[in-house]
Parts: C-alpha cells; structure tokens; sequence
C-alpha cells in the first residue's frame, strides 16, 4: 500500500473517530457561564474549558455566535475525554500588539488528546494594528502573537474554521501527531509580515487538506523534525508559496522526512514550491519530500532549491550549506511563471542534492526579461517527459 493512500486512510479513520467521539456530547455553552458578544470573555472561557476538559465523558464547549474579545488564553490538557471546542462566532483579539506583553501566543491548546475544532467561526487576530509597527521588513517579528498555537496535540482534527489577520504566524503546530487540517481558511493581506499560514514543526502525521491560504508569507512552512507530512488540494495565494525550511540555522534539528505536496494550486505568489537552507548552517538533513500536481498562476520562482537561502544579508554566503538534501521530485508541474527563472536548483557545494527527480515540467513565462531559464548548481537531476523549461543549465 502507497504510503499517501495509507496516510488518507488514516485521515478517514481519524474523521470517524472524531464524529464518533463528539455525538452525544456533554455541552459547555460559554453563554451559560454569562459571556456575552462584544464582551472579554478570558477567563469564563477558561473555566469553560477547565470544566470540560475534566469531564469523564465526551464534551463539547460552545461558543455561539456572535464576537467576543479575548485577550489571551492557554487551553490545557490532558482532558479525561475527548473533547470539541465549537466555535460558532468570533473571537477576536487586542488591536494593539502591547497588550499581550511580550508574550508571542493568542490562543494556545496545549497536551491534549482527541481534540476537535469546528463550528464554522473565526479566529481574528486583528493584525493590521501591528503590521509594520513592531517590526521592519528587515527582522523577524518574533515579539508579536501567533494566533493559534497547538503544542502536544495528539489524535485530533481542526475543520471549517478561519484564522483572520494574525499578527504574527496564523497556526504554529510543535510537537503534534496524527493531526489533520480539513476545510481550513486563512486570510490576511499580501503585505503582513511573517504571518505564515500554518507552520509546523517537530510533528508527526500531519495532514493539511482542501484548504484555502492568503496571507503575507508562506502558506505553509514545515520546519525541522517534521515526518510525514501531506498537504492535499490546498489552494495558496497571495502568499509565499508552501516552503520546506529554513533549515539549518540552530544546532541540533532535527531531520525532515516525509513530506508530500499533490495536487494543489498556487495564484500570485512569490515562491512557488521550495526547500531552502541557510548557508554556513549547522549539520542538518531532508529527505523524501515530493511536490506533484501543482498548478501555478502568475508564480514567481515557481520551482526551487535553494541552498543559499540568506534574507538581509544576516549570514557567511560563501560558506556552504551543512544541510544535506536527497530523495527530492518535482512532477507535473505546470502554469506561468512571473519571472523568468521558472527553475532553479542551487544544491550546496559542500553536500550536493542526491537523487533528485524532475519530471513533465510545462511553465511559461511571458514578460520582458527574456526567455524562460532553469539552472542548477551542486546537483545533476534525473530528467523525464516534458521539461519546459529546458533541462537544466548545469553551473559550477
């Protein structure tokens, strides 16, 4: 058996334990405990969930329609039950980035068990207030909340529910297994810094699928110690296109292995899909990571290594990449380029990319700067089908 269609099974299987687990549910309606719309609802939500999370039996906590101001919550397991929180309305967070003091986390569900999250509501982070304000084009705007962080969560699900305007990282998953994203959105503006759709990192069997992402950054980055993970019939734009890195910058992280991109479609972007690495890094792996049947409008770089990988000039560029990359393939990819450079693989020289497959490559490109290019550096694919366009410009 292939391993995405034993990765489906398992999403099918995890959806019909969830729907299981949530009948019958004992309810936890946030307005029972006197929150009302247009209202800070902190801490009822937090006794809400505190309740719930130590029934004995199934529980569901509601929160209906309508808005809600919450400034900042950690839900915490483990919970003795599976558990659902029903978000039905909005929740909606400080407009300014200083109420939060520091902390980088908005909403957090931290070591629990078969969660679910649903309901059809919003998480608004209300970002357009910090955009550009705590942090400059050049830096990293690590002092600002992630909407939705999910750290240790294991057998869960997270469907029809929209992250709106983060002010930093819509979803940050740490830690997680067996986790699936279905029927997700993530909205904010094409000019909000670092506000990546949903990044993982250090997880396990995570599967992000039919799912829409327009933000400012990429739509999905996977970070170090990340196995295993499928992103199917995505649709990404405007954004960064679905990112497998940085990688390499810290000591100590962890291999990447596993991933699988298939059938998704990208529109106005700037990167479409790409791994990169920092140069002068520390030792690192990536390997089996599989991009197929991908639609591309409009897309800059639209398929990329990049092993040189070194935004504001903040690294030794000479100095070769520690990060080794093999067992890589780019198949069926097709659509229009915004620039002429539709493929680019530009391997480190000190650890050259192996078996690296491109396959049934048709990207056009019709702007000023001249025919559509591909070039390759540190790397010798495996050519197959149409290669459009042509096979790669081999550089030393």
């Amino acid at each position: 058996m292939g391993l995405i269609k034993f990765m489906r099974i398992i999403g099918i299987t995890l959806c019909l334990l969830v729907a299981s687990n949530i009948a019958n549910a004992q309810i936890f309606d946030v307005t029972k405990s006197g929150a009302k719309p247009k209202s800070d609802i902190t801490q009822i939500l937090l006794k809400t969930w505190k309740k719930a999370c130590a029934s004995k039996s199934r529980s569901k906590v509601v929160v209906p329609k309508g808005t809600y101001r919450v400034t900042q919550v950690n839900l915490k397991g483990p919970c003795k039950a599976p558990i659902e929180f029903n978000l039905q309305g909005t929740l909606q967070a400080p407009a300014v980035g200083a109420a939060f003091k520091g902390r980088d986390t908005w909403v957090a569900f931290e070591y629990v068990d078969s969660l679910t999250i649903s309901g059809g509501g919003t998480f608004d982070g209300q970002g357009e207030s910090a955009w550009g304000k705590k942090c400059a084009k050049n830096q990293y705007c690590g002092n600002l909340p992630i909407n939705i962080r999910f750290n240790f969560v294991t057998n869960s699900m997270v469907r029809d529910v929209t992250s709106l305007n983060s002010k930093q990282f819509h979803v940050n998953v740490l830690g997680c297994k067996n986790f699936t994203f279905q029927h997700v959105k993530v909205i904010a503006s094409e000019n909000s810094l670092n506000t990546d759709g949903i990044h993982i990192g250090r997880s396990t069997n995570v599967r992000i699928i039919d799912s829409s992402i327009q933000t400012g950054d990429d739509c999905v980055s996977i970070g170090d110690g990340s196995k295993q993970i499928s992103i199917t019939k995505v649709s990404c734009g405007p954004g960064h296109g679905f990112s497998i890195g940085s990688l390499g910058k810290y000591p100590n992280e962890e291999p990447v292995q596993g991933v699988f991109v298939k059938s998704c479609t990208l529109k106005n972007t700037q990167n479409g899909v790409r791994i990169k690495t920092w140069p002068d890094s520390h030792p690192g792996s990536a390997s089996d990571m599989h991009f197929e049947d991908i639609v591309m409008e409009n897309v800059g770089n639209p398929v990329l290594i990049d092993q040189e990988y070194c935004p504001w000039n903040q690294c030794k560029a000479q100095i070769p990449s520690r990060v080794k990359i093999s067992n890589v393939s780019f198949k069926n990819i097709r659509g229009t380029s915004s620039t002429p450079l539709a493929v680019k693989l530009v391997c480190s020289r000190g650890l050259p990319c192996q078996k690296v497959v491109v396959s049934d490559i048709d990207i056009k490109y019709r702007g000023p700067q001249g025919p559509i290019t591909s070039q390759c550096r540190n790397v010798k694919p495996t050519l197959y089908g149409k290669q459009n366009p042509k096979t790669c410009i081999i550089k030393a």
